[in-house]
């Protein structure tokens, strides 16, 4: 049944890697809601299975199971009241080395169908993923359905797709054989075995569930490992239901089930003796610089990727789309309330303002028109509550409030609780935008998670590159951007990204945002810069979670 699933799935593959060699676009799962592509029944079959979790026991039976726990706290106010399992730490480690052997002998091929399989039931089943992400999260349902679903699955694919392809370069066995002269030649056999690192823990984050999980957790899966999934506290149902569908699979093609496992510690003590465990070989987080800076310090035993904290920056130099600029800013700021690891934070604007088609603008007009964008985006209350979604923690909240006091910066628009009439008690929150001097760096110069951004007075334009440069440098960014219509100011910033080790993006105005990042085509962080030890998806993700073992003896 594994060759089945890897004949089956094979147009898929091949077609991911050439996506992955081109970078051109390319995705394997329709992002787009739609009864015509996911069929009639699959948005009311989605939300019924979703809804079919509430207030009930998460079964998976899994080994060790000492307790039930749960307390997920949706952002939009509805009760969720699930239990899920919390098992002893050490059953799922040894449950999941058990089970590697089988899942060892599968072969590269073997694997990486079944891990095709189980990305195209977790696309299957993405409504009832959607809702999850949707509830848990605080995310929009187009935000929820896109990233949550398609596009985290996408990332999965991605993962595989890079997998195989390392894996591929390692032959099975080969024939050894060194001329000797007029003796007779040295011919020795040699066999070459791919075999995964260990135990595999993956820790996920509050916010993406899904998107920030799915290339850990496939690329432990197609290099060999057992994974053990550990979710954010505030998100634990989207991982629930992708392991779960995981294990059918695996059951299905006679490896244990216990291959991926769902921790649900009851405590950060319990997090902390599982990722420092010596059987656990590599650890993928996305969360905090303290916890993740944590992770990369003691878990000694384990190859860490991380994805932390960052100070994501825009330098406005110039525009001849003004209005087009505001628009695509105002969007990118609402977008999810300003809680992706993406979204810009710092917009550095020179002191004698900016050119831009509509004549000079000065640093105040800027400030001023960039919040009018805001409201402008923000002013019909449907559209407003499906672009913003909720806040998902209170401590966002308690962060929102600081940002409205004045207290780091002149207020220019302040966040407004609204109302939203599908979900009363949602909480919902729009952007702060404040102004603040170049020099004020302990104000600006540290992330300050969700939808607060400053507007930063710099010098001119050299001096915003150069800060743009060091932030980075210091603090870490996952994207930085500039606009500008001179070439020597984008070929600056262009250094200035090489220099920092960051994706920048250049002058964009219409459907493409800066905290968008597609499968396929953009390296999700690279690695280079604090904000990220790793990039999904590179050669170096996947290369270093299997090892080559081999064997030889003489003919």
């Amino acid at each position: 049944m594994p060759q089945a699933f890897f004949e089956k799935h094979q147009t898929t593959l091949y077609a991911a890697l050439d996506a992955i060699g081109s970078r051109c676009y390319w995705s394997a799962y329709a992002e787009m809601p739609s009864p015509k592509i996911y069929g009639e029944t699959a948005p009311a079959t989605g939300k019924t299975d979703y809804e079919a979790h509430l207030g009930k026991h998460f079964d998976l039976t899994q080994p060790g199971i000492q307790a039930w726990a749960g307390g997920e706290q949706s952002p939009y106010g509805v009760a969720l009241d699930v239990q899920y399992p919390v098992c002893a730490i050490q059953a799922l480690i040894d449950a999941g080395q058990a089970a590697m052997a089988s899942w060892q002998a599968l072969g590269v091929n073997g694997r990486t169908g079944v891990c095709m399989e189980m990305l195209a039931r977790l696309n299957q089943r993405s409504f009832e993923l959607a809702h999850s992400v949707m509830m848990t999260t605080g995310q929009g349902w187009m935000m929820a359905f896109q990233a949550g679903a398609a596009h985290a699955q996408d990332r999965g694919l991605e993962a595989v797709a890079y997998a195989y392809r390392e894996q591929s370069f390692v032959p099975q066995d080969a024939m050894w054989e060194k001329p000797q002269g007029k003796n007779p030649p040295l011919r020795m056999q040699k066999h070459f075995e791919i075999v995964g690192r260990g135990v595999a823990v993956v820790v996920g984050c509050g916010t993406f569930p899904t998107w920030n999980t799915y290339p850990g957790l496939f690329a432990a899966l197609a290099t060999g490992n057992a994974v053990i999934v550990k979710p954010h506290e505030q998100a634990i149902l989207p991982a629930a239901i992708t392991v779960k569908i995981l294990r059918e699979v695996l059951s299905q093609v006679g490896v244990s089930p216990n291959l991926v496992s769902l921790c649900v510690p009851a405590n950060q003590e319990i997090t902390q003796a599982l990722v420092t465990h010596a059987d656990v070989k590599s650890v993928d987080f996305t969360g905090s610089n303290s916890f993740g800076n944590w992770l990369i310090d003691r878990c000694r035993q384990a190859q860490v990727y991380a994805e932390l904290a960052g100070v994501n920056t825009i330098v406005i130099d110039s525009t001849d789309s003004y209005q087009a600029m505001l628009r695509n800013l105002a969007f990118s700021l609402c977008l999810y309330s300003g809680q992706m690891c993406t979204t810009s934070q710092l917009l550095v604007v020179p002191a004698a303002g900016i050119g831009t088609d509509e004549g000079a603008k000065s640093y105040e007009q800027v400030c001023a028109d960039l919040a009018a964008a805001i409201d402008l985006a923000l002013a019909k209350p449907e559209v407003a509550c499906a672009v913003l979604g909720a806040i998902q923690s209170p401590a966002t909240i308690a962060r929102i409030d600081h940002a409205n006091s004045g207290e780091l910066g002149t207020v220019v628009r302040a966040s407004q609780t609204l109302h939203n009439a599908e979900f009363p008690a949602a909480v919902v929150r729009s952007p702060v935008l404040l102004a603040v001097d170049a020099s004020a760096e302990s104000a600006y110069m540290e992330e300050r998670f969700g939808p607060i951004t400053f507007v930063v007075k710099a010098a001119d334009t050299n001096a915003a590159i150069a800060l743009a440069e060091r932030i980075v440098h210091t603090h870490g960014a996952l994207t930085l951007a500039v606009y500008s219509t001179q070439s020597a100011v984008v070929d600056a910033m262009t250094q200035a990204s090489w220099n920092a080790k960051v994706a920048l993006s250049i002058n964009l105005t219409s459907g493409v945002f800066v905290n968008q990042s597609a499968a396929f085509s953009d390296y999700h962080g690279t690695g280079g810069n604090p904000a990220a030890n790793a990039s999904y998806c590179d050669s170096a993700f996947v290369a270093n979670r299997f090892r080559v073992i081999q064997r030889r003896y003489h003919v």
